[in-house]
């Protein structure tokens, strides 16, 4: 009975890591695009103190955003248990630690923009780890989770669909069009509010049913 407990409690700690997840990366992508607007391309932009104000704030949510993501991951991970495909939850949980650890990277060198010397410089290598690597790796994680979810019948099919959308938009557009980063988090909310209002399917109530 116990191990029926803690399973059943594993859905409610995926939907809250989800929701959590989603609003702080939402917060850092706005809070980034609005000090440096232009992105990779924009040499002649002057950060000025409004906007490394922005950028600080950005640069203290992002370690908790990713923590959020490592707990959705695995909270997840958990709900497929036994019935998990090796070769799928690999990719599932590879994309995942390489999308963190890219993160983390964009982070660490958004922080040069603090200093003017490096600012340039710090837009260029922010940009490119966050919208070329870290939302190539959150695609391929958004299409697995979508897969598993399908396979599975924990996910029902229009969020399948917008899975698959969001993943594929994530790794065909990336930096050709602005804004398009807020696709990850739009995703994250939606299958956190998912899961955190019970629709958990055959993953809430198998394993309850082996114990």
């Amino acid at each position: 009975m116990r191990q029926t407990n803690e399973r059943l409690g594993t859905p409610r700690a995926a939907g809250i890591a989800g929701i959590v997840f989603a609003v702080l990366m939402a917060a850092a992508i706005v809070l980034m695009r609005i000090a440096l607007p232009e992105g990779a391309g924009g040499e002649d932009v002057t950060v000025d103190a409004g906007r490394r104000g922005a950028v600080r704030t950005a640069l203290a949510l992002l370690p908790f955003a990713g923590i959020a993501f490592l707990w959705f991951m695995g909270a997840v991970r958990e709900q497929v248990g036994e019935r998990e495909d090796r070769f799928v939850s690999t990719v599932f949980l590879g994309s995942g630690l390489v999308f963190v650890a890219t993160l983390f990277g964009s982070a660490a060198a958004a922080a040069t923009v603090l200093e003017e010397q490096h600012s340039a410089f710090g837009r260029h290598f922010a940009y490119a780890l966050l919208t070329t690597y870290a939302m190539r790796m959150a695609a391929v994680f958004v299409l697995t989770t979508s897969a598993i979810g399908r396979r599975l019948g924990v996910l029902p099919r229009p969020l399948v669909v917008f899975g698959c959308l969001a993943g594929l938009t994530l790794l065909v557009v990336g930096a050709d069009v602005p804004w398009s980063e807020l696709v990850l988090p739009a995703w994250a909310l939606v299958v956190g509010l998912h899961i955190l209002r019970g629709r958990r399917g055959p993953a809430g109530t198998r394993p309850g049913a082996r114990a």
